[in-house]
Formats: C-alpha cells, structure tokens, sequence
C-alpha cells in the first residue's frame, strides 16, 4: 500500500463511512508487456484459425489469465479462475438453448405471416407481413441484455483477488426487463436520457456485486452525468447545424460542418464512456467503509486509439501489403498460375488475422487498459481486511449465451 494520510470522503461516497481520517490509499498498477502479449496473442490466434474457430474459448481463457495477472494492488494480483472448457459447454448448451427458442418462434411467425396475411392486399396488410416475419430478430434483443449480465457474473465469479472471490447475485430477468426499458426511453429521446441509461444499469450491476461478503453499493445520481455529454451534444449541435447550411445553399461549408461534427461526435462518444467510467467509479463503495478514485485522460485514450491505429496500419500494409502486391502481380501477368495462390492465399490471409488482432491489443487495448488501471486508487484500503470468502458460483451457462450470439467480446 502506497500511502497513508488524512483525507476527507471523496464527494458522493455514501454517507456512513465513519469518518475518513488516517485512511490508507492503495495504488494498482499494471505489468503487462507488449512482447510477452503479442506472442500469446500470435499463438492463440493461429491456433483459432486452424482449428475453425473452437480454440477460441481456450484462446480467451488464456488471454484472461495474462491479463488479470498484469493488474495488481499492493503487490497482489488478481487472479482468473475460468476454464476453456466450461466455456465450450456453456456455448454448446446456449446453441441447443437458442436453436430451439428461435426455431420455434420462427415458425409460428412464419405460419401466421403466410396463413393470417397470405392476401395482403392493402399496404398495412403488407406491413403486418412483413413486421412478423422481422419479429424473430427483436426477439433476440431480450436475450443480448440476458447474456450481457451474464458475462458480468460469469467474469466476478471467476475473479479473485488475495485468495477470495468476486461474485454476482443471479439477476439477470431484472436486468433484462430494465434493460428494455432503459433503452426504449433512450431512443424515443433520441438519446437525450443515455445518461440514465448508463447510471442505472450500471447501478442494477454494482448493487448485486460482491468482493467476499462485502457488497458494492453504486452511488451517485443520474443527472450529474450530463456534463460526460458535452462532446456528443456538441457533435450533433454541429452535424444539424451542417444540415441548416446545405438547406439554405452553402455546400462548401455544410460538407466541412457534416466532417467536423462527425469526428467531433465520435470522440465525443469515447470522451463520455471514460467520463461515465470515472464518475460511476468514483461514487462506487464497498461495504466497510472502501472507496475508490480515478482519474482516466480522455485526450490521452483519443491519442493512443490514433497513434494506435496508424501503426498497425504501417505495420500491416508493409508485412502483408508486399507479398500480397507480388502475389497479384504475377499472376496478373501470367507468370503464376492463380490455382497456385489459393493456398498462399488463405495463409497469408490467416497471418495478417493473427497480426492485426495482435497488434490491436499491443497498441490499442493494452495501452489502455493499463491507463485506467494505473489511474485508480483505493481508498481506506485497511478495511479490505475485514472481509472474508463468500460462497462460490457455478458460472452455469458460463457466457454460453454471450458467445452464441457474439456480444460481449474482447476478452
């Protein structure tokens, strides 16, 4: 532990924390290395590739356990506890799970679209058609927020840290109902209420989340997260404001409006994530009096992601692009026959899918990640003491779900 010193409860900390005098404020830190994370991620790719794709549970396992080793506290990192193969179970459970949910909701729908609307007449008959047959992709909504929750229990039941466990009470249907809802009113605001969208789910997640037998508690309130969305609302103030200058005939200055406000709303989107991620953080507790403070950079996330970006793009372009560009030039002029570059072809392909993912994580993801953890304190760290292990979960379908309908990605 770093430091102890007198401090004051970080504004929002909920209010019976005793009092926050003499409290030891705990530094984490990150231990990665981007030779040591670009082989693993070489490997594990490759090995994805070759065997069609069913290494990949075991190729997120592996990454996992590399990267929960890097983040540490007081010298003690955390540790990841999942397994490969519980999650190929857990996808192969979800798949029959799924393909019987949605194969039998297809055909009702089918049957009712072809039988109730066969004579569509008249447009909105046609429209009922056609919303029927759509249904079975809306029906896959409440199952994305299902499998959401189940990522974030599955990965807290699998995290420890000094020996006890992380843990996530088994509430995903509320999640899924909230969820609904949440952003039913975001887009019929046309996004104007994401800010308590992103408070409460957050807060339905923290609530029901546990380090040991000590439970977070999120506080906080929704409203004071409008000023995360500055950026965004600059962005569309200048995108509409484009829109004005091409109706009123000024091409030239609505084309370098629509460009400007584009770039400004996309890196005001990833200024309001850290900006969320940092409030939500800082007014989260745990039970027994331990707080936490961060202070993540959104230029400097905005930077790397760009600088990131153009290296992988050099990168890429001079390992793949040479031998690519030779490949096609002989056989554009009939030195090689193309039956002779299928299989070239496809490992050249499989290398530069292996090299891309790789260098992503070395200049994008890991650069990032380390920033945000280096930038988190825990406060009144003494207190984590006190707490004691709390009774195991099973994972059941162990991000089975997650994987089966592709969300919740990365590692």
């Amino acid at each position: 532990m770093s430091e102890t010193r007198a401090d004051k409860a970080p504004s929002g900390h909920v209010a019976d924390h005793t009092e926050w005098i003499e409290v030891m404020r705990m530094q984490t830190t990150y231990h990665g290395t981007r030779s040591t994370l670009f082989w693993l991620a070489v490997r594990i790719t490759v090995l994805t590739a070759i065997t069609l794709g069913i290494y990949r549970f075991w190729a997120k396992t592996r990454l996992r356990k590399y990267i929960w080793s890097s983040i540490a506290a007081d010298g003690d990192s955390l540790e990841y506890t999942g397994t490969g193969l519980e999650k190929f179970l857990g996808f192969l459970a979800a798949i029959v799970i799924l393909a019987v949910y949605l194969g039998l909701l297809q055909i009702l729908l089918f049957f009712v679209g072809l039988s109730v609307f066969d004579a569509a007449n008249t447009s909105g008959q046609v429209f009922l058609q056609f919303g029927t047959l759509a249904l079975p992709m809306l029906a896959v909504v409440p199952l994305i927020f299902f499998a959401q929750y189940r990522i974030h229990r599955y990965r807290m039941a699998r995290t420890r840290w000094r020996g006890i466990r992380f843990g996530a009470e088994a509430a995903a249907g509320g999640y899924v109902w909230r969820a609904l809802a949440h952003w039913t009113l975001t887009l019929l605001t046309l996004g104007l209420l994401l800010p308590r969208q992103t408070f409460w789910l957050a807060k339905y997640k923290a609530d029901r989340s546990w380090y040991g037998d000590a439970r977070f508690v999120q506080g906080g309130n929704w409203r004071s997260m409008y000023g995360a969305m500055r950026h965004v609302l600059t962005g569309i103030a200048i995108t509409l404001g484009a829109g004005l200058c091409a109706a009123v005939g000024s091409p030239v200055l609505a084309t370098v409006g629509l460009l400007v406000g584009l770039v400004w709303f996309a890196v005001g989107l990833v200024s309001y994530r850290v900006r969320a991620f940092a409030y939500l953080t800082t007014h989260r507790t745990l039970e027994g009096g331990v707080g936490f403070e961060t202070a993540p950079r959104t230029g400097w996330i905005v930077r790397q992601m760009i600088v990131g970006s153009i290296v992988i793009s050099l990168l890429a372009g001079m390992i793949l692009g040479i031998p690519g560009g030779v490949v096609a030039w002989l056989v554009a002029l009939d030195i090689v026959p193309i039956g002779l570059v299928i299989v070239p072809g496809v490992v050249l392909y499989m290398v530069g899918l292996a090299l891309v993912s790789s260098l992503t994580l070395v200049w994008i993801v890991q650069p990032i990640l380390a920033h945000v953890v280096t930038t988190l304190t825990v406060i009144n760290a003494e207190a984590l003491g006190a707490i004691r292990q709390r009774a195991g979960d099973t994972g059941a379908d162990a991000e089975g779900f997650a994987d089966a309908l592709d969300v919740g990605g990365a590692f």
